[in-house]
């Protein structure tokens, strides 16, 4: 498998799946990590993760609002998070896989073109 550029990920729409999509190796996942800005992979390599530290709560769930928008558009749902009142963490998984699919690092690399009105 190639490494692709997050422009490349951009570029694609995620595709449906309901468990017939083949599940990424850690080594897969590894790789396609390559490709993002800050995401991490989880130590049993079935998700990944981003946090943001939002400017206030309004930043944040602004933010938070423009993710379930672009998932609503991509039909991948991320699982978000906004805890002590600006700090957002969103986690991508392919449930139907039980772990990683490309739409996960296709939806990573349009998340991180969103605004962000991160404190510095």
């Amino acid at each position: 498998m190639a490494l692709q550029t997050s422009e490349q990920l951009r570029s694609k729409r995620c595709r449906a799946c309901e468990g017939e999509t083949d599940r990424l190796s850690p080594d897969q996942a590894q790789e396609f990590l390559g490709s993002l800005n800050g995401w991490e992979l989880t130590d049993d390599a079935r998700m990944i993760r981003k946090q943001w530290t939002m400017n206030d709560f309004t930043a944040g769930l602004n933010f938070l609002s423009r993710v379930g928008d672009l998932a609503e558009e991509e039909g991948h749902h991320p699982d978000i998070h906004l805890t002590g009142y600006r700090n957002v963490a969103i986690e991508l998984s392919t449930h139907a896989v039980d772990g990683l699919s490309e739409n996960d690092f296709i939806l990573a690399a349009k998340i991180d073109e969103l605004p962000v009105q991160a404190k510095s």
